[in-house]
């Protein structure tokens, strides 16, 4: 016959089993770097304290999400090919597309006769040094109403790579809009 101290044992064990041991191995998979997080964005994650008051430039749209780009002093194919996406991206968002505006930020050598030969009319604002030197791989930026620097996309040379981002940012920009309250 049994004790009444070695039945109670093994339950004892068998409820410790249960509740340490997924513990114990989630700690051995996170310190093991085993496990890697499902990331669902497409562009690159800026730090949560770019904005525009860290970069000396007043908001050009308040309340809106923007789409940035830095109009370059040649405007070449891909540049060209880069404010097509832009416009674009725009129209893509269908009824959300007047929550975000797309916004060329010039500086003293922009090529302005590009956006004279583009068929499309866009908001332009002047670009600070300190944004002007973040944006000199010419990517296009996400920008929240708050006036947060979000997300980057690099830029592209293929007018095929170029399509894909545009719809990469599209995904990305309707998964914000439909998270954000703010604009």
């Amino acid at each position: 016959m049994k004790s009444p101290k070695s039945r109670g044992a093994k339950p004892l064990l068998i409820l410790l089993l249960v509740f340490v041991l997924p513990v114990a191995v989630a700690k051995l998979v996170l310190s093991l770097n085993l496990y890697h997080g499902g990331v669902t964005n497409k562009g690159e994650l800026l730090p949560p304290d770019t904005n525009y008051a860290r970069l000396a430039m007043a908001n050009p749209m308040p309340k809106h999400w923007q789409m940035i780009y830095l109009l370059p002093s040649q405007c070449d194919r891909a540049c060209m090919n880069r404010l097509y996406i832009l416009h674009q991206s725009q129209i893509a968002l269908g009824r959300d597309q007047h929550r975000v505006n797309p916004i060329i930020l010039l500086q003293a050598d922009s090529d302005l006769a590009a956006l004279q030969q583009s068929e499309f009319n866009f908001t332009t604002a002047q670009a600070t040094e300190a944004l002007s030197q973040m944006l000199t791989r010419q990517e296009i930026i996400i920008v929240d109403p708050l006036g947060s620097l979000v997300m980057r996309y690099a830029q592209v040379e293929d007018e095929q790579a170029q399509l894909m981002l545009g719809k990469a940012m599209i995904a990305d920009l309707r998964k914000m809009l439909k998270l954000s309250r703010v604009g």
